[in-house]
């Protein structure tokens, strides 16, 4: 009868152990990569499992998106709002604003309009550039002001250009608008201060913890 050495046992083990191995990374890194493509393509979105369990749901738009086939996002029946990049700084107005804000009306959404905030103008010049861009409509969204800027900036500096933008706002659409921060900038600028103001929290891969901001 012939005897095998224990050793042959134990190679072919170690050489499946390594194969199996092999074949689970390379697999795993195959799913990743298809899954990345997948949404950088837009044929899957992950925030759209995020909403699934929020009654009301909106989109955020700008020229970005180019032209937005309203009609058809209207009988999605998916979003009861839209809020749009009207202008940034001091003179930057979005190209599709004027569109995208007629025309979601027309097929009875509900509109705002947001502010992308610079530091190379003072907030009242900026002001001026929203003003002038978005008209007072009763029925439309707070305004919103997007803080992305860069963290190096004096904070207190920033916050006193921020309260003239948000003070000329408010006293034009007689609402407060409401500030649009990344977790950076409001540890940065925001945090402590501005406490009458609601935050929109920038988060694309959870919901912000409940009660911290």
């Amino acid at each position: 009868m012939l005897k095998r050495r224990p050793e042959f046992y134990w190679k072919l083990t170690k050489k499946v152990t390594w194969w199996h191995r092999r074949t689970i990374f390379i697999t795993t890194i195959a799913s990743v990569l298809t899954f990345m493509i997948l949404e950088l393509t837009g044929v899957i979105w992950h925030n759209d499992w995020f909403a699934a369990d929020y009654e009301v749901k909106g989109l955020d738009i700008s020229h970005h998106q180019g032209t937005i086939d309203w009609k058809t996002v209207q009988e999605k029946n998916e979003f009861a709002f839209i809020y749009m990049k009207a202008t940034e700084g001091h003179d930057f107005i979005d190209l599709r604003f004027k569109t995208n804000w007629e025309e979601a009306q027309s097929q009875g959404f509900r509109v705002g309009a947001y502010h992308f905030f610079s530091m190379r103008s003072p907030g009242k010049v900026q002001a001026n550039n929203f003003i002038q861009t978005v008209p007072v409509k009763l029925e439309a969204l707070p305004p919103i002001i997007d803080i992305e800027i860069h963290l190096k900036h004096d904070p207190e500096k920033v916050r006193q250009e921020l309260q003239n933008l948000a003070d000329e706002l408010e006293k034009r659409y007689k609402e407060r608008p409401i500030f649009y921060v990344t977790y950076d900038t409001y540890e940065q600028y925001i945090k402590g201060y501005f406490k009458d103001y609601d935050l929109w929290i920038r988060d694309i891969f959870k919901h912000p913890a409940d009660g911290k901001y």
